[in-house]
């Protein structure tokens, strides 16, 4: 038996390993570029009207207020009402 033949499947793992590596690299990048994580900074007005909604009682007006100026996801925007 020759070398060639003993190391034959060892390269067709180590090949299938990096191509499998790479395609998981390729997909998690495009999952980023889809998702950018951008952090929006609500002005002071938005931040007190959103408080005064709050303590009014209406939470959901109040989530819904932030989403639209700012942009947030729902529990991003709940998270920071709740924060108030």
């Amino acid at each position: 038996m020759s070398p060639l033949e003993i190391a034959t499947p060892s390269i067709i793992a180590l090949t299938a390993v990096i191509t499998a590596t790479a395609i998981w690299l390729i997909i998690v990048a495009a999952r980023l570029t889809q998702r950018p994580r951008n952090r929006p900074n609500p002005s002071d007005d938005l931040v007190d009207q959103a408080r005064e909604l709050k303590a009014l009682g209406q939470i959901q007006e109040a989530v819904f207020l932030v989403r639209g100026e700012t942009g947030m996801s729902q529990s991003a925007a709940a998270r920071f009402v709740n924060r108030l």
